[in-house]
């Protein structure tokens, strides 16, 4: 249960710094975390979609992810990102571009795991 709890919280930190970091890279941004606990109902939503929707999709999207050598890989979790903000409620996580949700996306991979790293020597 801690590590899940710890996961979930990383997760939402992970968020909230690549809100900021698309904001420098991005003149417009895009990619808006309004406050902490919006980070926190996102990273539950999009824990949600990795674990039901995103296998699925990858099953389907194989052939063309074994086309591009995986570059499609970051088009399928750009989208499945702006899926996660569309049922975030309350607008407090927005991702406005296709563009700002893929360099997210890559941002937050990232992100995520410099995170899980930092947690698991904790």
């Amino acid at each position: 249960m801690k590590n899940f709890i710890l996961t979930w919280l990383g997760s939402a930190i992970a968020l909230l710094v690549t809100s900021y970091l698309v904001a420098q890279i991005l003149p417009n941004g895009g990619f808006v975390v309004t406050n902490f606990n919006s980070a926190m109902i996102a990273a539950a939503i999009i824990g949600l979609i990795n674990a039901f929707i995103r296998p699925i999709l990858k099953i389907l999207t194989f052939p063309i992810t074994l086309l591009t050598f995986g570059l499609f890989a970051f088009v399928l979790n750009a989208a499945l990102l702006m899926l996660a903000s569309n049922f975030t409620p309350g607008g407090g996580f927005q991702i406005t571009s296709f563009p700002a949700a893929l360099i997210g996306s890559i941002i937050l991979s990232i992100v995520s795991s410099i995170i899980n790293v930092l947690i698991r020597i904790v």
